[in-house]
């Protein structure tokens, strides 16, 4: 018979225990006992978590986070529909403002063209009230002329009667008389011209003082 066996019974050799391994020998303990694992019923029982519980809630109440999303898209198209109204009154500003700026720039530009044919002017003008433009193709291309600067905006200023206006006239002198009230203008000694609201030559009068 060997050390490392022992007989027992009916010469069946039974290993001896390793002492490095005791918990070998527990697990064959409890299994030899029968100890009972988890159940079903252990398992449904055990508590859920927050976050387990929070899905729960919002699966169970889909209803409860429709509303929110529709406030959502509504807000957005609220922003949307502002930032549409802002660029559209951006725009019809800027076709404002561009279009007064086409005006103005077009009287200008017929005011520097006006501005150079006035001594023309001045000597049809002249030339009429000597009677030299009475008749002949001289007078109809001097009426041509004037009809179409005025088709163009141009407009005679200086007119006898009319309250003296520092604005469009230039007072060269003032002259007693008792035909045209005082601070009148008594007198044109050179018209004027406007375009618009734009002055290119200021009327040169005399103006009516007491006598």
């Amino acid at each position: 018979m060997s050390d490392s066996e022992n007989t027992k019974g009916h010469g069946q050799s039974v290993p001896e225990e390793d002492p490095e391994h005791p918990a070998h020998a527990q697990s064959g303990e409890q299994q030899s006992q029968g100890e009972p694992g988890l159940t079903v019923d252990d398992i449904l029982g055990t508590p859920q978590s927050e976050g387990v519980e929070a899905a729960d809630a919002a699966s169970s109440n889909p209803d409860d986070a429709a509303p929110a999303g529709e406030d959502a898209a509504q807000k957005l198209a609220d922003e949307r529909l502002e930032d549409l109204r802002r660029l559209q009154a951006e725009f019809v500003n800027f076709k404002n403002r561009t279009s007064r700026e086409k005006e103005q720039l077009r009287d200008f530009v017929s005011g520097d063209m006006i501005t150079a044919l006035l001594p023309v002017l001045d000597d049809i003008e002249a030339a009429r009230k000597a009677g030299d433009l009475t008749d002949g193709p001289f007078a109809a291309i001097a009426t041509k002329l004037e009809e179409t600067l005025t088709r163009q905006g141009l407009e005679r200023i200086g007119d006898v009667g009319q309250a003296f206006d520092p604005t469009v006239h230039e007072a060269v002198l003032q002259q007693p008389t008792d035909q045209v009230e005082p601070d009148h203008v008594s007198l044109v000694l050179r018209s004027g011209f406007k375009i618009g609201d734009r002055v290119v030559r200021a009327a040169q009068v005399a103006v009516a003082a007491q006598p």
